[in-house]
């Protein structure tokens, strides 16, 4: 019984400090109103939230017991790897973004090579907005693969083989001489746009990255759905086809192997060239080139068979879809629907929206930023 008030109180305490970091500032009869915690049970925990330093209670101006996250000083670190590209941002914790760059770089290669670049791309910036690295609060770093929550090293040898063996946390952390959090780059873009974008203030949400591979981010009750052993949301290595195409990570048949971007570039180069890229495949589909439309078209319907299972398994009522894909729009979204129509549980296909995020190629960097202060909010409860 005891052991059930405390796991009660705690989902209460990261419901309504949830509620107070996504809208920056709320009443307390606001907070109970969006929570649906009676207004003493709000009241109490206000004050505790104050007592141990999360948040802040102010009166005047007509805001009446305005509740906000407690002031912090000092900048915040996002560092995003792709496997083709690195950016880095800095931001303050009012989540405006003061400096922030992009570079093409071949993750997957060497771990050693990225961490560097890294390291380079941040006193860059913070020379470029007069900082230093004393004035970080801590640093949120994401990374294209699965984590395992016990050991911080990634869980897979085959999807970053650059990567083997190495804690990307611990790494970062010696280079820097600062705290990093880590995490997988789908499940730090889902907290972006449960943040800022087009999951926000939805408390059940999938969502998917595809890009030059598939992944994605599984929200329950508000908080990231990791599993035993940090590998949760590997959507794009779920098997479609047991005896297709050979899959990076050693599977055949992968969903990747059908919708990644990396497979679907192949499909076009004989007919439009070597050079073609994700995102210049999109920029045809969207102009009306017919081959393109239908390779984005068909990863579509592959990737709706992945979202119907996710509705009979989670019932979610809303589906986010990002990365470099995403921005081709109705041209995918359309077809994952089609199938999730024909294929999920009516009760579940019949609540569920499927849209595409808002924060573009930006996602990933703006989920390290969030995960900085998610991060921090979480050790201090």
């Amino acid at each position: 019984m005891a052991n059930s008030l405390s796991a009660l109180r705690e989902s209460n305490r990261r419901m309504v400090t949830e509620a107070v970091r996504n809208a920056g500032t709320l009443t307390q009869a606001q907070l109970a109103r969006t929570t649906g915690l009676s207004p003493a049970t709000v009241s109490t925990i206000v004050r505790e939230l104050r007592d141990l330093g999360v948040l802040a209670i102010t009166s005047g101006g007509g805001r009446r017991n305005a509740v906000t996250l407690a002031p912090e000083t000092g900048l915040l670190v996002g560092i995003d790897f792709g496997h083709s590209h690195l950016r880095v941002a800095i931001g303050e914790v009012t989540r405006q973004v003061l400096a922030e760059r992009a570079i093409p770089f071949d993750v997957d290669a060497s771990a050693a090579e990225g961490l560097l670049a890294a390291e380079l791309l941040v006193d860059e910036l913070l020379e470029a907005v007069g900082a230093e690295r004393d004035d970080i609060l801590g640093v949120g770093l994401g990374v294209p693969g699965p984590i395992d929550p016990l050991t911080g090293i990634l869980g897979s040898s085959t999807i970053l083989p650059g990567w083997v063996g190495i804690n990307p946390a611990l790494a970062m952390e010696e280079r820097l001489g600062l705290a990093v959090h880590v995490d997988n780059d789908a499940n730090l873009g889902a907290l972006a746009e449960a943040t800022w974008g087009a999951a926000r203030g939805r408390r059940d949400v999938a969502y998917l990255k595809v890009a030059s591979g598939v992944g994605a981010s599984i929200i329950i009750d508000g908080r990231v759905y990791r599993g035993a052993s940090g590998a949760a949301g590997e959507l794009g290595h779920i098997t479609i086809d047991e005896n297709g195409r050979l899959c990076r990570c050693g599977n055949r048949g992968c969903l990747e192997t059908l919708a990644g971007g990396l497979y679907l570039t192949e499909l076009v180069r004989a007919t439009h060239g070597p050079g073609v890229t994700v995102s210049r495949l999109v920029e045809l589909a969207v102009s009306g080139d017919v081959g393109c439309r239908r390779v984005i078209g068909d990863a579509g319907r592959h990737l709706g068979v992945a979202v119907a299972s996710l509705c009979n398994i989670l019932n979610p009522g809303l589906v986010v879809v990002g990365g470099a894909l995403a921005e081709a729009g109705a041209l995918l979204i359309d077809p994952i629907l089609e199938v999730v129509r024909r294929l999920a549980i009516p009760s579940a296909a019949a609540v569920l929206a499927v849209v595409p995020g808002v924060l573009g190629e930006r996602a990933g960097v703006l989920g390290a930023l969030a995960s900085v202060q998610v991060s921090n909010i979480e050790s201090a409860l």
